[in-house]
């Protein structure tokens, strides 16, 4: 990688995102904070730069073109380049999200969050992390998308959800599309399960910390340059899709 690796963090503001930007701020490297709440993305840097990170601040709405546009900009301005993207921003939807109840609505806002938005940022960053000795993308997913596992009579996959674990599985297949087309370059592109993480996105029932919830995102985010790419893994190893 570069001298000082680059990495940006999406929704890294709080939660699982901010101690993956911490955890990649402690090897030394340079970590773009990205999260569309200036308030909160601020008072993130801040903490960050207190516990001797290289943070800085990228408004980000993952959602809107010209924000994203304008957060590569800030990138390529700011730090020189990109040789790290954790896609990690997401939104549940709210439960219940039965598939007989749910609102096409919220179906639509979380998929344009969790996946395209996904899209959005990747696209934006590609040019940056062609660029790159050895870039990595690393798409923040769930088990509760896969589906041998929704599928297994038994497995634990949460409850019935048209909206979330629909954009899990959605993303999963995006990432692996992104691994056909760029399979001829050095860009190791994996997703990552946290693990069911005491968040704000489930109201803190999660049995696991963020800073565990992290660790899978850190590891990928790391792996060596003849490291796996196209996988679906956790902190147990492989996930099935």
């Amino acid at each position: 990688m570069s001298e000082q690796t680059i990495a940006l963090v999406t929704g890294a503001n709080k939660g699982i995102g901010y101690e993956i930007a911490a955890g990649l701020g402690a090897l030394g490297w340079r970590v773009g904070v990205g999260a569309r709440d200036a308030q909160r993305r601020d008072t993130a840097v801040d903490k960050l730069r207190a516990a001797g990170v290289d943070a800085f601040g990228v408004p980000l709405d993952v959602t809107d073109d010209a924000s994203v546009a304008a957060a590569a900009e800030l990138i390529a301005d700011r730090a020189g380049g990109l040789d790290v993207l954790v896609n990690n921003a997401a939104i549940t939807g709210g439960m219940p999200q039965t598939p007989a109840t749910v609102a096409p609505a919220t179906v639509r806002d979380v998929v344009d969050t969790n996946v395209i938005g996904v899209i959005r940022v990747t696209n934006a960053m590609l040019p940056m992390l062609r660029a790159s000795a050895s870039p990595r993308i690393v798409n923040m997913s769930s088990t509760v998308g896969s589906l041998t596992l929704q599928s297994t009579p038994g497995a634990e996959t949460g409850p019935i959800s048209a909206a979330y674990a629909v954009s899990k599985s959605l993303l999963n297949a995006v990432s692996i599309q992104y691994v056909k087309e760029l399979g001829d370059t050095n860009i190791l592109i994996n997703s990552g399960c946290p693990g069911f993480t005491a968040t704000d996105l489930n109201g803190f029932r999660g049995s696991r910390t963020p800073q565990q919830g992290a660790a899978i995102a850190i590891h990928l985010a790391t792996l060596p340059d003849d490291g796996p790419t196209g996988g679906f893994f956790d902190d147990a190893g492989t996930v099935p899709w």
